[in-house]
């Protein structure tokens, strides 16, 4: 699914031009279980006639870093930043935090940890790399970030000792039961 997306989003990116809204609800799965990117609204040229750049809105989770300031440039790696994040929301089942939470107390190693065994280690490092808040330190292009992602027949799978195993059971109850209670709570108020 996200090769699909990749693709269309390289071609964004040849013609100048920034998404800066992928999020899950902007990836449109067709009958025939193509996915296309939608949502053009936010799309910017990089840069305008006049050298300047209108900050797009964004939504939390997804938006890079960069996105939330005015002196930081943005590129690619802005929509890559959203890429890794929506990877992330389809391991995970949720949305990561926001890019403002993140820099006061990162998460996401430890979040993504617990995924070893269940994805591979490479694809866990991947969406690590995409989500770096450090704009430099993310893949700077599509190419880049597509190329690591080809590399299937390296994945490498952690083994996880019984108790690992155990702990991501009791994890994933422990949510289901939280959302569950959610749930209930919401319908008696």
């Amino acid at each position: 699914m996200f090769d699909e997306i990749l693709r269309g989003l390289r071609i964004v990116h040849q013609h100048k031009m920034l998404h800066l809204d992928i999020k899950p609800a902007n990836i449109f799965i067709t009958d025939d279980n193509k996915a296309v990117m939608i949502d053009f609204g936010a799309a910017r040229e990089v840069l305008s006639k006049e050298g300047n750049f209108i900050r797009p809105m964004y939504t939390p989770g997804f938006a890079a870093p960069e996105m939330y300031r005015r002196d930081t440039s943005m590129g690619p790696w802005t929509d890559i930043y959203a890429i890794g994040a929506c990877i992330y929301a389809c391991m995970q089942g949720y949305p990561p935090h926001d890019a403002p939470q993140r820099l006061e107390k990162d998460r996401l190693s430890l979040s993504l940890s617990r995924l070893r065994g269940v994805y591979s280690d490479n694809l866990i490092e991947v969406v690590e790399w995409c989500m770096a808040l450090d704009a430099l330190e993310r893949p700077q292009s599509v190419f880049a970030l597509q190329k690591e992602l080809s590399r299937e027949g390296e994945r490498k799978y952690t083994k996880l000792s019984v108790a690992e195993k155990m702990r991501l059971q009791f994890d994933a109850m422990v949510n289901d039961t939280r959302k569950s209670v959610r749930k209930v709570a919401g319908k008696t108020k």
